[in-house]
């Protein structure tokens, strides 16, 4: 019964009803497109750091050791042992955290790499990966592909190299490489794919790399020592999976209690930081504009509602002649008011979402559908119709009949 008067009365006052919607859609159309748009541009900083190691950690040999003498920081490396072929199975078999585990191993810092008649210098790094190093590494190929999963269990005779060395053996392009066979040392490879520049640093410059299936490189440089690379799925429990890496690394080393660890755990806090104080900010940047767009649709529909019964104080004394009791007139202008506002809160949403994809596409991101959001957004449409509407449907129904018959 109250459901029908009020959709009745919203009919009546069609235009009155269309600015109330609009208030309310732009409001939830704020709080819902800002969200979704977070959840895209946090996807987007997550991606962009993670190239710079923000979701990744890596277990090697060697420890660094800061010591602090006469207000001065020194760094010592202190010998250790070497992370074998079987420690490094191992610990991917048992590490049970969500996360990503790749190998890797150095193959040698100064071999030489030949096309042709076209020679590079002694100085090119050739590492053994497996097929998921590209992902947990967040290298990007600009031509070709990744090692099959065939081609790094079976230590095919196949490669990826940098960007410099493809330019320099096929005139300053990339895309030739694809196909080609190189000369690195003695051995001869299949180029597959060509990276993305990547510069480089005081130790080597990673455009001129060449990677090779590890199985390859254990063949062909023996037994070295291997890096494990761990890219845990949720950023924000790296600390926690950094902590039970080392826990279980500890156990394959069969490293007593209270004793140092004689590998080290890379990870840096400084990235996770910043990535995590970045979307923190956004964050609350976010949930204030929610709260300023919410608070001016409470005020919206509150003001137009006391309009409403302004305008509707005759119909309220006769409804109340009749013998409509006070709680019959305030359920109904509180539905009123709360229909409205789920009616604003449809095309908020629907808006909203427009809005936040819209900013995805600028990111290149897929279109997302945030279901946590659109039932964010009924709640607060439901939570604005109560809010707006408690007050006026109080004041409605306590009017007295022989006062509002009487109203001009």
């Amino acid at each position: 019964m109250n459901l029908s008067l009020a959709y009745r009365a919203i009919r009546t006052n069609r235009l009155r009803t269309g600015l109330t919607v609009a208030i309310i859609a732009i409001g939830i159309m704020a709080v819902v497109g800002i969200l979704t748009s977070i959840d895209i541009l946090n996807s987007s900083v997550a991606s962009n750091f993670s190239s710079l190691g923000v979701k990744s950690f890596q277990i090697m040999s060697g420890v660094l050791k800061k010591s602090t003498k006469r207000g001065q920081v020194r760094v010592n490396m202190v010998d250790a042992k070497s992370i074998t072929y079987e420690e490094a199975k191992a610990f991917r078999q048992r590490y049970n955290f969500p996360s990503t585990i790749s190998l890797s191993e150095v193959g040698t810092g100064s071999a030489t790499a030949h096309y042709e008649s076209i020679k590079s210098n002694p100085n090119i790094f050739v590492s053994g990966v497996d097929e998921l190093y590209l992902n947990v590494a967040d290298i990007k190929l600009q031509a070709g592909r990744n090692f099959s999963s065939y081609e790094a269990q079976s230590g095919s005779y196949v490669c990826i190299i940098g960007d410099a060395l493809a330019r320099k053996f096929f005139n300053n392009k990339v895309g030739p490489a694809i196909g080609k066979t190189i000369s690195v040392g003695d051995e001869k490879y299949r180029v597959v794919g060509v990276t993305e520049t990547r510069g480089g640093s005081m130790m080597r410059n990673l455009d001129n790399a060449v990677m090779i299936p590890l199985e390859n490189c254990r063949a062909v440089y023996g037994e070295g020592s291997y890096t494990i690379n761990v890219m845990v799925n949720d950023v924000n429990k790296k600390k926690m999976a950094r902590e039970e890496a080392e826990g279980l690394f500890r156990g394959i080393r069969k490293i007593p209690l209270g004793a140092e660890s004689n590998f080290t755990v890379n990870i840096d806090e400084s990235l996770q930081t910043i990535f995590l104080d970045i979307t923190k900010k956004v964050r609350y940047a976010a949930i204030a504009i929610g709260l300023i767009t919410l608070l001016g649709s409470v005020i919206g529909l509150m003001n137009i509602m006391l309009v409403s019964i302004a305008e509707r104080t005759r119909e309220i004394g006769v409804s109340k002649a009749l013998g409509a009791r006070s709680a019959t007139i305030k359920r109904q202008f509180l539905t009123e008011s709360i229909l409205i506002s789920l009616f604003g809160g449809l095309f908020g949403v629907a808006l909203g979402i427009l809005a936040g994809n819209g900013i995805g596409l600028i990111f290149k991101s897929p279109f997302v559908m945030p279901w946590l959001w659109i039932l964010t957004g009924f709640s607060l449409c439901a939570l604005v119709g109560i809010l707006s509407g408690i007050y006026p449907a109080i004041k409605a129904s306590k009017l007295d009949p022989i006062v509002a018959l009487r109203y001009e």
